[in-house]
């Protein structure tokens, strides 16, 4: 009988044949012995799967490392299965609910009293002896009859079995079967993908314990949430800790009580109060954004906070986004406080007939939303329920698009250089719950990878993530120490227009229906302001710094001359503040370093004697005596080049 053959196709190209019903894992060896030993997973034709599977067909395929993200995402998710494994053999009496993957790690929940100190390290020590076992990690179909009868003991997990049996979700092609993965005497209800042995995952950390209500509501029993990080070798498992132990110290809340920048009120939760020092970096980011509108031809608008139904209807976010609004009545009316800034412009862009000679306009606000968020949420300025967004709708013809996606991604590089960050790129594509043609949705998704490809920028595609309207590119910035933060956002609209019928006049005279991109940089101006505590540790550059300059007298005589220093600065536009107290100049120099003033300005007899100011930095470096226009002059420059 002669052995079937198939065609694996490789990501860069290459074609090779394999005998049908092969591995992942095999394929992988038969490139070298190293691969194998990295790789976790497998994508064939674009759906992450078990490198243990068999492929019985032509196919395309991608061998997953941990350094991809779905790869990633397969580590850890076997990761959380080690940790409940250690769990039950610790505390055989738990019950097991859910594990999955999240941003950083991933967690279990699990029905069990309060998990002690000295528990969380009997469970870590666990889990050492499991992954030395390097048990093979195994996926297995049951009938939904059946594995009824193996989870009988565990509620939660009957519960879950039930769910699949009348919904779907989670089932094998075979209709009456579920999956499970099972390592030793372990077996746990997954879809997977999974690792093949639970002997790769050669470093981990419990990494907290919280409360979370089974299924998220609070009239459910509360269970025992149990967080975790991995890694496939030790050195990456330190550097995070040494990165978690160092953005502790950066944490924004910490720093923004410290540097006097906001506070948060139980009189408004999730809505930050905002102090002279935090407005003045707020408006400086305001300021700065405007200005590059500005020299972009960008109408700036204003909208009103809250808008009738009908228009949320309309727009579409009634159905898709109600349980995040805020409402109230108005004259018998329902009336929605916005989420987002769309409708608003919408509003303005149809209050007069356009042209294709008008196109592109560019209409921009900085409008404050409200979102309901969960309080359990909620994260100082990371996740609050009103916020400020740099908000921009370019509405332009078809052949304008591209153009204006090039122009939009040239200013998010010109923002995020300016304050120090890299970015990677995601092209989100349609989400299962989207509204419109699936012809059009192909179209804008083509439109923006080619735009991106034609730019040179590398891009990693985020199957399914799309807005409901529309696919979008998503930057995500790398801070200081390395974390990143999704911020800006450029999103293809065909569906409002749409909508709201929205239309240009052509240049034959015909009525044409005009393309609408939505796009944000900071994201949210409260976030982007949080994101830049941590990431510049409160050390802000001069320009967006609400600490510049402090100003030392080292007895009273000197004052009348520090007092005239301080109006020259203020007169300059320069942020300055004194101290005069009867302290030791040390105490008050390592004061205002504390205070992070970026320049600590020394008057004594000898400045006051040749009309000069001694200068250093808030971190130790001196420049000694300099002329008080010679310092300002330096200030002023070190703003305006915004260093």
């Amino acid at each position: 009988m002669v052995e079937k053959k198939i065609k694996i196709k490789f990501p860069d190209g290459a074609v090779k044949e394999y005998p049908s019903g092969v591995t992942g894992l095999e394929i992988a060896k038969s490139i070298s012995e190293g691969l194998a030993r990295q790789a976790v997973g497998i994508m064939i034709d674009g759906t992450p799967t078990d490198i243990t599977a068999k492929i019985t067909e032509t196919s395309e395929i991608n061998l997953l490392k941990f350094e991809d993200l779905e790869g990633e995402n397969i580590f850890r998710h076997s990761s959380a299965h080690l940790m409940a494994q250690a769990v039950l053999r610790v505390f055989p009496e738990a019950k097991l609910t859910i594990g999955p993957v999240v941003n950083e790690g991933f967690y279990y929940d699990i029905d069990h009293p309060p998990f002690k100190e000295e528990d969380l390290i009997r469970i870590e020590d666990e889990m050492k002896m499991i992954m030395k076992a390097d048990l093979p990690i195994v996926r297995k179909e049951m009938s939904i009859k059946e594995a009824l009868k193996l989870f009988k003991d565990n509620p939660y997990k009957i519960e879950i079995i039930k769910n699949i049996e009348e919904f779907g979700e989670g089932k094998t092609e075979k209709s009456d079967t579920v999956s499970l993965y099972e390592q030793g005497e372990f077996i746990d209800l997954c879809r997977g993908p999974h690792l093949p042995r639970t002997g790769m995952i050669k470093a981990f950390k419990i990494t907290k314990v919280a409360g979370a209500y089974w299924r998220g509501d609070a009239k459910n029993k509360q269970l025992q949430r149990l967080y975790g990080i991995s890694f496939p070798d030790k050195k990456l498992l330190n550097q995070y800790l040494e990165m978690k132990e160092e953005a502790e110290k950066r944490d924004h809340r910490k720093i923004g009580k410290a540097l006097n920048l906001y506070s948060f009120q139980e009189e408004a939760p999730g809505m930050p109060f905002f102090h002279d020092k935090g407005t003045f970096i707020w408006n400086k980011l305001v300021d700065f954004m405007t200005e590059k509108m500005r020299l972009r031809n960008y109408q700036l608008v204003k909208t009103p906070i809250i808008l009738n139904s009908k228009l949320w209807k309309q727009s579409g976010h009634w159905e898709h986004y109600k349980e995040n609004m805020y409402m109230t009545k108005i004259d018998q009316q329902d009336f929605g406080v916005k989420p987002m800034n769309c409708p608003g412009h919408v509003l303005i862009y149809k209050d007069a007939w356009r042209s294709y000679r008008d196109l592109p306009i560019r209409m921009g606000e900085f409008g404050l939303v409200h979102r309901h968020e969960l309080s359990g949420v909620l994260s100082g300025l990371f996740r609050v329920r009103s916020f400020t967004q740099d908000d921009a709708h370019v509405y332009c013809t078809k052949e304008q698009i591209k153009d204006e996606i090039k122009d939009l991604l040239l200013l998010m590089d010109e923002v995020y250089s300016t304050f120090g960050f890299e970015y990677s790129i995601e092209l989100s594509t349609k989400p299962e719950k989207a509204m419109g043609d699936p012809k059009i949705w192909l179209l804008a998704e083509e439109t923006l990878q080619e735009t991106l490809l034609e730019m040179k920028k590398f891009f990693k595609v985020n199957a399914g993530d799309g807005a409901f309207y529309g696919p979008k590119i998503d930057f995500h910035l790398t801070d200081a120490i390395g974390r990143t933060w999704q911020c800006g956002t450029i999103q293809l609209d065909f569906q409002m227009p749409e909508k709201f019928d929205m239309n240009y006049e052509g240049n034959e005279g015909s009525k044409e229906r005009v393309v609408m991109i939505h796009r944000a940089i900071l994201g949210s101006v409260e976030r982007f302001l949080g994101i830049l505590v941590e990431h510049y540790a409160g050390k802000f550059p001069l320009w967006i710094s609400p600490s510049q300059v402090k100003v030392l007298t080292i007895a009273d005589r000197h004052e009348i001359f520090a007092d005239k220093v301080i109006e020259e600065l203020k007169n300059k536009g320069i942020r300055v503040e004194a101290d005069y107290k009867a302290e030791t100049m040390n105490k008050k120099i390592r004061n205002a370093q504390l205070e992070q003033f970026n320049y600590v300005v020394v008057i004594g007899d000898k400045e006051l004697e040749s009309e000069s100011v001694n200068v250093r930095t808030r971190d130790g470096v001196v420049h000694g005596t300099m002329k008080l226009n010679a310092f300002i002059n330096k200030l002023l420059l070190e703003i305006g080049n915004k260093g």
